[in-house]
């Protein structure tokens, strides 16, 4: 019996030590790469200035042309991330300015997502490689159930996320195998005539009173001299419960309603996305009106 506790325990020893020396491994190789996404794009940044960057979802990086703000003068850049909340885009800023990022405008695009304050696993996991290395990122986890695990457990993070930072997207980080994310300075376009589902109904959504990461990003603006420019962004004409809108601007005074802008179905990808073309009106009607 003794000579079986001795064996467990030497084997547990051992797979101990082997999380551990894959945990450092896994980790070196995402503090070395920064082509792949946004994310690492900005951790592995060192200081940037930037007149103009835009954070917020899909309906963010699909729907702002950043080449059109450059052809205005204005050093710009898409941050929007497809999949991604405020939770995200929260952190994402607090990197930036972590990286000591000069910005003097940030576009948010705050409308569907004011209805939830949770975290996107697809996108949030993209920040756990330096969740030992980035004390915002450490603290903005830190008040989810699954903090102790993701930061005490070696290994835990990469084998909870296996398909967003295990092995596959590890090798592609360590062969600095680049993505479209960077692309077109972070824009995304969707192909005109290509139809996603043209309908949305958003009745059951409801805004959050004091969204704990849109106020978080509104505080950062504010302690950064960062001019915050707060825009709901378009949806088809055959969306249900376009309210939503009303009620976002009734509980957010501040944010700008861009929500009927574009409208006409040949304008849109899918009911929630704009394509190439209704992108452009978009963001010339954007620059118009703040820049």
């Amino acid at each position: 019996m003794k000579k079986f506790s001795h064996l467990v325990i030497f084997i547990f020893a051992i797979v101990i030590v082997l999380l551990c020396v894959l945990d450092l491994i896994y980790t070196k190789v995402y503090l070395n790469s920064s082509t792949r996404g946004k994310i690492d794009y900005v951790f592995n940044s060192t200081k940037k200035d930037y007149d103009v960057i835009i954070l917020g979802s899909s309906r963010a990086n699909n729907h702002f042309v950043s080449k059109m703000f450059e052809d205005k003068g204005l050093k710009t850049f898409n941050y929007g991330m497809s999949g991604g909340h405020l939770f995200e885009a929260d952190l994402l800023l607090q990197l930036m300015i972590e990286r000591n990022y000069q910005i003097k405008n940030v576009i948010l695009e705050a409308d569907l997502n004011l209805s939830n304050d949770k975290r996107a696993d697809g996108i949030s996991s993209k920040f756990l490689p330096y969740l030992h290395d980035s004390e915002s990122i450490k603290k903005h986890f830190s008040k989810e159930e699954d903090f102790n695990y993701l930061y005490y457990i070696p290994f835990y993070r990469y084998i909870q996320f296996d398909p967003e930072i295990g092995f596959r997207e590890m090798f592609f980080q360590s062969i600095h195998k680049k993505t479209s994310h960077l692309q077109n300075l972070g824009y995304h376009a969707l192909e005109s005539g290509k139809k996603g589902n043209m309908k949305n109904n958003l009745t059951s959504l409801k805004p959050l009173i004091n969204n704990k990461y849109y106020e978080n990003i509104k505080q950062i603006c504010k302690e950064s001299k960062i001019n915050v420019i707060a825009v709901s962004t378009p949806m088809c004409e055959n969306t249900k419960g376009i309210n939503y809108f009303e009620k976002v601007k009734k509980q957010y005074p501040e944010i700008h309603n861009y929500e009927n802008v574009v409208i006409e179905d040949k304008y849109f990808s899918s009911c929630g996305h704009v394509n190439d073309s209704g992108a452009r009106i978009f963001t010339a009607r954007i620059i118009k009106d703040f820049f």
